[in-house]
């Protein structure tokens, strides 16, 4: 690809104390020179090498100096873009950066758009669309498991698995269309049904361990979701604030203060998970709170954990109240009952007595934050999620998750029609588009659609 456009763009964040600006396209060192003076040389910037570091001014239209900076030159392909690129290394003053900006875009810069240096670095062949994709992983990992998640991805290992399947599939594709091509001389045949399903199968295989590796992956990029339910007043709200370490949900003595649902994350033992503080459940004829409370059952229905938070100084009457509204909902949940206000009572409790099926059951005082160790073990141990090496390959994003499925779908179909002895240009087609499938994920099919809402995503910079 050939961009005519040289875009530069502000790569940090403000507040630090170096700022960097990147500059990329066909003119990046040229522009970069214009407004650039080197200290102890007069060789310019085009005329450096690649790799290179060049200390020096930039300088304003009046000759002032704006600031000291470092120079980085790329050539192209060896760049991030795979274009020729310069990043300046300034102060981190806002000021600076938006002075520099300014001298760039009037010497013949354009500003980048959100994500565009990674999209040019897809464009230009230097990564496939899962890799550009990693990227923004990478940017936004929040925990040691989607950091190595995002870096392995980033470096190959998802395509690289998706390569493997290809080329099973276009094997199995030149069999059968081979087959095709002499299908007048009944006496050839090429395609050999047994070996046929036997390769489907183990596409097949291979393609439902990705998909379902989906849900293991999203737990971990977008966090294990924990629904905080019980009574009005049982402390749901006063136990979130306790779990993240702030007052992130208004505590009240007043019945119905929560009236949506709150969330909040935080990160236990490498994996992170998304509390969801919501409304308190009891019968009640004003609307709002009604609202609030059916969100409190659709929480329930999205989660992989539910804390059922109940008062201990009136426990049997709150788990009599809603055990037939909760436990249908927490089928197949884990479910973990959490007696709070350990503070206002000594008195011994039987779970055994009430005939829950509670996974784990904790005694803690929220208010005064006793006990909330014992929760967050509980709450490590029933995430169940794996270790996670440098060699797994885990799909975490929603596109991939969706064309995996597409293709599972269509190899399933292939195995299907051979059972059946389907015709063999019906299989085929089947076989195509298993492979478009998973052409999508790494873009040699996407539509500028697509790519378009992909990058948007990005921060301006990368």
């Amino acid at each position: 690809m050939n961009n005519p456009d040289t875009i530069c763009a502000i790569a940090t964040a403000q507040g630090g104390a170096i700022g960097l600006i990147r500059v990329s396209g066909p003119d990046a060192i040229a522009f970069t020179d214009r407004i650039f003076t080197p200290v102890g040389s007069s060789v310019p910037l085009t005329q450096r090498k690649p790799y290179t570091l060049t200390f020096g001014h930039i300088k304003n239209a009046k000759g002032e100096i704006i600031d000291e900076v470092l120079i980085s030159v790329f050539r192209a392909p060896h760049s991030y873009t795979g274009e020729d690129s310069t990043e300046i290394s300034c102060h981190g003053s806002p000021y600076i950066l938006q002075q520099v900006m300014q001298l760039l875009i009037a010497n013949g810069c354009r500003a980048a758009g959100p994500g565009e240096y990674t999209q040019r670095a897809f464009l230009n062949g230097k990564m496939d669309l899962s890799q550009a994709e990693a990227v923004a992983d990478l940017i936004a990992s929040t925990s040691e498991a989607t950091h190595r998640l995002a870096m392995n991805q980033m470096r190959g290992a998802f395509s690289q698995e998706l390569s493997k399947l290809r080329d099973q599939l276009l094997h199995l594709t030149s069999l059968m269309e081979l087959e095709l091509d002499f299908s007048d001389h009944e006496e050839l045949e090429f395609a050999d049904r047994t070996e046929l399903k036997a390769i489907a199968s183990q596409i097949e295989t291979l393609i439902a361990r990705l998909t379902d590796s989906f849900s293991t992956g999203n737990a971990i990029k977008n966090g294990i979701p924990v629904a905080i339910i019980g009574e009005t007043n049982a402390g749901k709200s006063t136990l979130l604030n306790a779990l993240v370490g702030e007052e992130r949900a208004i505590v009240s003595d007043i019945h119905g203060t929560t009236r949506d649902v709150i969330e909040d994350t935080i990160n236990l033992g490498g994996a992170t998970f998304r509390f969801i503080d919501t409304a308190g459940i009891r019968n009640t004829t004003d609307t709002i709170e009604a609202l609030g409370i059916e969100r409190s059952f659709q929480a329930i229905r999205k989660a992989d954990i539910v804390l059922w938070v109940i008062d201990r100084t009136e426990a049997e009457k709150q788990i009599a109240a809603l055990s037939d509204k909760v436990l249908p909902l927490c089928e197949g949940k884990t479910l973990i009952l959490v007696l709070n206000k350990s503070d206002l009572t000594s008195s011994q409790l039987s779970i055994v007595n009430c005939q829950l099926p509670i996974n784990k059951t904790v005694s803690l005082s929220a208010k005064c934050k006793e006990g909330i160790d014992q929760l967050q073990s509980l709450l490590i141990e029933a995430a169940h999620l794996p270790a996670i090496s440098s060699s797994d390959i885990i799909v975490t994003n929603v596109r991939h998750y969706e064309s995996l499925t597409h293709a599972l779908e269509a190899i399933r179909r292939v195995q299907e029609g051979l059972s059946t002895g389907l015709s063999g240009d019906l299989i085929s087609q089947d076989l195509r588009e298993c492979i478009f499938h998973l052409s999508d994920i790494v873009g040699e099919v996407t539509t500028d659609e697509v790519l378009g809402n992909i990058f948007k995503h990005f921060c301006i910079g990368k």
